[in-house]
């Protein structure tokens, strides 16, 4: 694996926060046994490399816990975040499937435990266990939603502002719903957030300082608040 380090561990769906949750943790008690065999957990450092893009496919990797970013890049050396996996994502997964290069580059955000299931040993599994195929199904959808609203918010948004402001709210669907608002947390420098709506860091930063003016966001550290959802709605309609 293309990583800095990485321990390895036989299993970790024992302590898994997603457990009951994820994508395999309904199989059958003889299915669950297989998949244990075939995959390893292993705890990654922030900046680890999982996968290049245009590299070959050696197999899927399931985020446990953590975030990681998966971008595209130019022959001229531009990039653009794609998309933000979050725990229960499974990664590389077209690819694997379709025998076909990595469309992107996976690298982990912070420190991250993730579990990788090597392309033959997966294939092997979902031809023994065509139950498996379910929650294939909804992780390719889910998967292809995420990229439509990244491409809609890149593609359609006439302005800078109008792009973070649709960035931010898709990132704070999942966030915590306070009394002073929304709370939810973002891992990303100003260059990371410019490379998810192709702007510069200039921008994002004037545009970040903007919406503070304006209190359409408050921002302490990696934790963002948005007060008044409408409000920035309005800002990032299209």
């Amino acid at each position: 694996m293309n990583t800095r380090y990485a321990s390895e561990h036989p299993s970790g769906c024992e302590i898994c926060e997603l457990k009951k949750e994820g994508l395999f943790c309904n199989l059958s008690a003889a299915a669950a046994k297989e998949f244990a065999a075939i995959k390893y957990s292993s705890d990654y450092p922030a900046g680890s490399a999982l996968f290049h893009e245009h590299g070959d496919p050696r197999g899927i990797y399931i985020l446990c816990s953590g975030q990681v970013k998966l971008s595209v890049s130019s022959s001229a050396g531009k990039t653009l975040i794609v998309r933000m996996a979050k725990p229960g994502d499974m990664l590389g997964l077209t690819s694997t499937m379709s025998g076909r290069p990595y469309e992107a580059s996976a690298e982990t955000l912070h420190p991250c435990r993730i579990a990788f299931i090597r392309r033959g040993d997966f294939l092997r599994f979902l031809m023994t266990n065509p139950e498996a195929y379910r929650a294939i199904v909804g992780q390719m959808t889910s998967q292809y939603t995420s990229v439509c609203e990244q491409l809609r918010t890149i593609a359609l948004a006439a302005s800078a502002q109008e792009k973070v402001a649709r960035l931010l709210l898709h990132w704070s669907s999942d966030g915590r719903k306070t009394e002073d608002g929304t709370e939810f947390k973002v891992p990303l420098t100003h260059e990371q957030i410019a490379e998810c709506v192709g702007s510069t860091r200039e921008t994002i930063t004037r545009t970040l300082g903007d919406f503070k003016q304006k209190r359409l966001v408050s921002i302490k550290g990696a934790t963002m608040m948005i007060p008044n959802r409408a409000a920035l709605e309005a800002v990032g309609s299209v």
